[in-house]
């Protein structure tokens, strides 16, 4: 293989065979194709596409470049779950107890914050103690025994994925929809899932804003997912508002152990997560359909035994034996919180929900760069939902802060980014649509 060859056909269109494909990701992860290679294969495939088949040999191919995990000793079916991220968008916390107390193995694996949008493993990081990168030891032992565990990607597990979207970052080529379908399905497949579900987000805090350009993409993860013998079904799911009530990673914990307490019954986060508790339950063959599905996720709750998985979970990877007992002595509080102010009398109409996750950022929530360290105590909590009548400096969110100075700054900024109308907006299901 000549991997100069093997762009040039990209570059003029042409159908890539599986072999060539493999070649190349082989020859990428030896490291003795160069970046400039990566860049110009990643470029032409931006702009030339690539066929249902081709992504599929891609995603193999990149599934194949490091450990392929099994877990034939569970004895129950392997589920996950993918998000494309968004703004209070904790579901993985809920959904993953949800799912393990109602008889799945979810061997979740996850990962940061990227952009605006919140990451799993960081809100995980606010728990003291908990290992987001175990052993496969421990990582294995959590999922035998409590029924799922949450952790971030190992070094072992499509280790192509991260030279090709290292590359990817710094060459404007992200938006590739085959390479977001390969990178995302390959740690999928390497993880030994035998079904998943994917949240794939669309609205003006998501990746894909577009209702279109987020379909297009369900379709290809879900084409290219059950082509490569990985049960698949997505859902479109609205990301015009943040998701949960609350946006920064302890904020978020506390709000995940709300929903698990039963104590979210109705909002916009519990419904999103037992529409994906459903999918997975229909997809395993333990429920006939999806409303017994979302019944046996809501009895999973109300019976507590959703929140006690999540304790055990939370345990089982080095934290606090108490945690769900004891939330808020273990997580650390901010220093100082700041009421935002609604700017005019009316219904909350609409919001920059991109905004207010970069707002999160600037108060230490998030990483500007990959090396910044994250305030896990920072954020934004008691987000009034779109719909609500406020009065003029009535609150419609509390900041979390580390500084004074900055945190009446954020709270200004937030409040900015609400339009308030005379009128209630439209009504938006929460999910829109699904692809199986």
């Amino acid at each position: 293989m000549i991997p100069q060859e093997t762009i040039r056909r990209k570059r003029d269109g042409e159908e890539l065979p599986a072999a060539e494909i493999g070649a190349f990701i082989e020859a990428m992860t030896a490291g003795s194709v160069s970046e400039g290679q990566i860049a110009a294969f990643a470029m032409a495939t931006f702009f030339r596409g690539m066929t249902r088949d081709e992504v599929i040999a891609l995603t193999l191919a990149m599934r194949d470049s490091g450990d392929v995990l099994s877990w034939a000793d569970v004895g129950k079916p392997i589920s996950d779950k993918h998000s494309t991220g968004g703004v209070g968008d904790n579901v993985s916390l809920m959904l993953a107890p949800i799912a393990a107390a109602c008889g799945l193995a979810v061997p979740m694996i996850s990962g940061r914050g990227l952009g605006h949008t919140g990451g799993t493993l960081d809100k995980l990081g606010a728990i003291p103690g908990y290992d987001v990168m175990p052993s496969e030891a421990m990582f294995r032992r959590a999922v035998n025994e409590v029924g799922c565990a949450i952790i971030g990607q190992t070094g072992d597990l499509a280790p192509a994925d991260k030279r090709l979207y290292a590359v990817r970052d710094v060459t404007a080529t992200v938006e590739a929809i085959p390479l977001i379908t390969a990178s995302i399905l390959s740690k999928k497949l390497a993880a030994g899932l035998q079904h998943l579900v994917l949240d794939v987000k669309f609205g003006n805090g998501a990746f894909m804003q577009g209702v279109e350009d987020a379909e297009a993409l369900a379709k290809s993860l879900v084409e290219v997912a059950n082509g490569a013998g990985l049960g698949t079904t997505a859902l479109l799911t609205d990301m015009n508002e943040p998701l949960a009530d609350a946006a920064g990673n302890a904020l978020e914990v506390l709000h995940c152990l709300d929903v698990l307490s039963g104590n979210k019954a109705g909002t916009r986060s519990e419904t999103v997560t037992l529409a994906f508790a459903s999918e997975m339950l229909l997809q395993a063959g333990i429920v006939p359909s999806l409303e017994e599905g979302a019944s046996m996720a809501r009895g999973a709750i109300t019976s507590g035994r959703a929140l006690e998985t999540f304790g055990r979970m939370v345990h089982a990877l080095g934290g606090p034996a108490d945690f769900v007992e004891r939330p808020r002595h273990h997580l650390a509080a901010a220093p100082v919180t700041v009421a935002v102010a609604a700017l005019a009398t009316g219904y909350l109409a609409g919001c920059d929900t991109r905004l207010v996750g970069m707002a999160v950022v600037e108060l230490g929530g998030g990483r500007r760069q990959v090396s910044d360290e994250i305030d896990p105590r920072v954020g934004l909590d008691r987000l009034l939902p779109l719909g609500t009548y406020v009065q003029k400096g009535e609150p419609i969110a509390v900041v979390h802060g580390a500084d004074q100075a900055l945190a009446e700054h954020i709270a200004g900024y937030v409040a900015g980014l609400y339009t308030i109308s005379d009128v209630p907006p439209e009504t938006r299901p929460v999910v829109l649509k699904r692809i199986g």
